[in-house]
């Protein structure tokens, strides 16, 4: 990459809006251009604008419905750029939040929540930690799961569907957390089955996720991991 396009990229990240409309595709979804601008605060036009560039720029992709038109994160590496950015950014002292309904959203959102594919905040990290812990995955050397990790997947009923260059396991940096949670291949399966099976619940209108009892008592069952951890 020539320093141009590294600027070019960067460019496309610095703006408010624009950033508003990543951290709200960090859910995985497709999201209109109206959903988004209400999302952000800003007119239609502007909205239409903002994601023309993010288009042209590789970092959202487009997708036609009839007279509806639908964008989302490219792949899974524009989101692991925006969580990864997101942590690095977030102060050391947030500011306080501005009502109780901020609150109460911001403590869920740190609880649990899906990065793009994948399990984050606490519940993410508690996962995370309770693998590491038992010798399913490993930190040392980058992320990566072992012979026992694999077979704790098979085991589960979680199929790891390997194609093109996604890593089985990757280290995401949780932007809550400062801490980095499992990604890749083997994250998103595991949130796939933990929505499928109705461990977790999605909750609000964000991305935040809540454990229910089935699901307290399988990751008890499977990992170990306490109740009191993951509420």
């Amino acid at each position: 990459m020539a320093a141009s396009d590294l600027a070019a990229l960067a460019a496309l990240f610095a703006d408010e809006s624009r950033a508003a409309f990543l951290l709200a595709l960090l859910d995985g979804r497709a999201w209109t251009a109206g959903e988004l601008a209400r999302h952000a605060g800003v007119a239609p036009s502007t909205a239409s604008e903002h994601l023309g560039k993010l288009v042209a720029g590789g970092v959202l992709a487009e997708e036609r419905q009839g007279r509806h038109r639908y964008v989302r994160l490219a792949d899974p590496g524009i989101a692991h750029l925006v969580e990864d950015l997101a942590a690095r950014s977030e102060p050391e002292v947030p500011a306080p939040p501005r009502s109780l309904r901020a609150a109460s959203a911001g403590q869920a959102m740190a609880r649990g929540r899906t990065c793009y594919d994948h399990l984050a905040g606490r519940l993410g990290i508690a996962i995370t930690d309770a693998m590491t812990e038992r010798g399913l995955l490993r930190q040392d050397t980058g992320f990566a799961l072992t012979d026992r990790g694999l077979a704790w997947f098979d085991e589960q009923g979680i199929a790891l569907v390997r194609k093109g260059r996604r890593p089985v396991a990757r280290g995401c940096l949780d932007w809550t957390e400062r801490r980095p949670h499992l990604a890749g291949i083997a994250g998103a399966a595991l949130c796939r089955h933990a929505l499928d099976a109705g461990w977790c619940v999605r909750i609000g209108s964000e991305r935040a996720v809540k454990v229910t009892p089935e699901g307290e008592t399988a990751l008890r069952a499977g990992l170990g991991i306490a109740a009191a951890a993951l509420r």
